[in-house]
């Protein structure tokens, strides 16, 4: 059997049929095939196919009561249909994707040992989660995906980074879960630290079909060892989901499942009992979000949970889909206390709101503010698809029940030293001072890149004013644009992984898309939400030097006759050299696949949005 994602593309040496580039998970914006192209905004940070064809599954019922009922009535019975037809459709591609799961854990299940191996940074990847070592100071970076133009390729891989040393471990665990992304990961205390996973999604090698999880797992961080947890009752498979911990529960929202020609979104919500061991599923009273996955969800100061946000998709006519980028707001309330009885209520927040967007990122600030960076926006039409990459920060204060955007202030430490008489470069100032005010000021590029189907991609970039940053300061220049250079910070993008630690924000990787192509990210960053004054650089990625496969009308062609001849001695020799490969590379630590360490300025790709990884909860 193939080894198919066992390894890092650089690492895999056999040929394979060369296949077509998949979308979001992959987000490239074509229009072309619908049902398997289009963005997982629902992985939540996965990135979904090739294609955005971000979808839509209701709104909200309006007119009187009687109607309201009625209509809710049939749409829980369409729903109910279309969950019946996906289920029946995608048996089959389950089960030939079932087997290849299987292999690899065949592979897996020969590691009798933990292996700890220091290593360099991640090689990229999208749709994994990040979280925070309850007592440690440590991150925990588990599964995700990539996809270099032809082919997709899975991890289930964990990688430990060490915030005080600035350094990377990979610990080999034996008997973990599959490989996948798009899944929901929790941290809670209790003995010692545990890390829970639920659903998530594997693909095929050429991203056409998928296997959706309904799998729970739990790693023991005290004794390092994985455990599946068996329990009747849970979530339907799905990805693109958000899971919280609220109280001594896991409480699960939303995400999707697709098969080839079918999808559904959901907007259930289930509770898991972590003393139990027993999942229920709830009903909350009132109008609650429409089915949508990628959404955001967190705890409130008074354990109220907020939804906001998210994306889904609906079918207009045949073969056409159209996406839509939620921006509402629901909170989901235990009543009276209660931990049986729950209703929805829909609140309208106040200030500097975010624009609409898919496949954005979301973690916990100090104060129990929420978190939000970046994501993309689309302006879908009949033929084209124009989408915005962002890098904005904006907070939520659930006790105000408002937005603010997140401003950063600048390095103070440099500027009170300038002040104290540090000398410029020869020349410096008067060259600035002659340059006019306009020389001090950050520029703004912003590229558009039209595709060969038309397609048009708009893409935003800050770059810093050159020559600046010697200047010499006067004691009145006070403001956050004192020093004259546009601040470091990581470029637009969506899908990308947040944790916070000790009132620090790490960001890792994420997406952006250039074109037709999808470039993921590796780089890591690190922001200060105390002082908000600048973000620092602690692992830089170089997107030009990533591998980026381009698929020929030759590839079609032998894949086709490939496809009819149904393969010979030569396929079962290639099958056999990548299972070695497989047994040998599949915990491989990636040093070179980084490729590269130059400039931080990317974006990122592949099936993206569901997004992607939850923000660490604690009690």
């Amino acid at each position: 059997m193939k080894d198919y994602g066992s390894s890092h593309p650089q690492e895999q040496a056999p040929p394979f049929a060369r296949k077509r580039a998949r979308g979001e998970p992959e987000v490239t914006h074509s229009l072309r095939a619908p049902s398997t192209y289009f963005l997982r905004a629902a992985r939540g940070a996965p990135l979904e196919s090739h294609r955005r064809f971000r979808s839509l599954l209701g709104s909200g019922a309006m007119g009187k009561k009687g109607k309201k009922e009625k209509k809710g009535r049939g749409a829980e019975k369409t729903a109910a249909k279309m969950e019946k037809k996906v289920s029946k459709r995608s048996r089959k591609e389950e089960e030939d994707l079932e087997a290849l799961i299987a292999h690899f854990q065949t592979l897996d299940a020969r590691k009798t040992q933990v292996v700890e191996t220091p290593c360099s940074p991640p090689s990229p990847r999208l749709n994994a989660s990040l979280s925070t070592h309850p007592e440690k100071d440590e991150l925990i970076l588990f599964g995700g995906e990539y996809f270099n133009g032809q082919k997709t390729f899975l991890y289930n891989e964990l990688y430990v980074y060490n915030i005080r040393k600035d350094s990377w471990t990979k610990v080999e665990i034996p008997n973990p879960p599959p490989r996948r992304c798009a899944h929901q990961a929790v941290v809670v205390p209790q003995g010692g630290g545990q890390l829970w996973i639920f659903g998530g999604e594997f693909a095929s090698p050429d991203g056409e079909q998928f296997y959706h999880y309904k799998d729970l797992w739990v790693l023991h961080l005290a004794t390092k060892t994985w455990e599946q947890v068996r329990s009747p009752g849970g979530p339907s498979g799905r990805s693109g989901h958000r899971m919280v911990a609220w109280k001594r529960q896991l409480i699960l929202f939303g995400g999707f499942h697709e098969s080839t020609r079918d999808y559904i979104y959901y907007n259930d919500v289930y509770a898991f009992n972590l003393d139990t061991f027993t999942w229920s599923k709830l009903s909350p009273s009132g109008t609650g979000p429409t089915p949508r996955s990628g959404c955001q969800m967190t705890i409130t100061p008074q354990g109220n949970i907020i939804i906001y946000g998210g994306y889904s998709k609906q079918r207009v006519r045949k073969d056409v889909d159209r996406g839509t980028q939620h921006s509402d707001m629901f909170l989901l309330k235990a009543e009276d206390g209660s931990e049986g009885k729950w209703s929805w209520t829909r609140i309208n927040p106040s200030g500097a709101k975010p624009t609409p967007r898919s496949g954005f990122s979301v973690a916990v600030a100090p104060n129990h503010q929420t978190l939000l960076f970046g994501g993309v926006c689309d302006e879908e039409e009949e033929e084209s698809l124009e989408g915005d990459f962002l890098n904005d920060l904006h907070f939520y204060d659930p006790i105000r029940n408002r937005w603010f955007a997140g401003q950063l202030k600048g390095p103070k430490a440099e500027k009170r030293r300038r002040r104290r008489g540090r000398k410029a470069e020869p020349g410096g100032a008067d060259k600035q001072a002659a340059k006019g005010p306009s020389a001090q000021e950050p520029l703004e590029v912003v590229r558009e890149v039209v595709s060969e189907d038309g397609t048009v991609v708009t893409i935003k970039q800050v770059l810093a004013a050159p020559g600046v940053a010697g200047q010499l300061e006067s004691d009145d220049d006070d403001g956050p644009e004192e020093a004259g250079v546009a601040p470091v910070e990581p470029s637009p993008r969506s899908n990308a992984m947040l944790a916070v630690k000790h009132g620090r924000l790490y960001l890792y990787g994420g997406m952006f898309e250039a074109g037709d192509r999808q470039v993921t990210l590796s780089d890591l960053y690190c922001l200060d939400l105390h002082k908000m004054e600048e973000w620092m650089v602690l692992v830089e990625t170089d997107p030009e030097s990533q591998e980026w496969l381009e698929e020929t009308d030759s590839d079609e062609d032998s894949e086709e006759a490939e496809g009819a001849e149904g393969g010979g001695e030569e396929d079962e020799d290639e099958e056999e050299e990548e299972e070695e490969s497989g047994e040998e590379g599949g915990g491989e630590c990636w040093g070179t696949g980084r490729r590269g360490r130059g400039g931080a300025w990317g974006q990122g790709r592949g099936p993206l949005p569901r997004a992607h990884s939850s923000p660490p909860f604690f009690w």
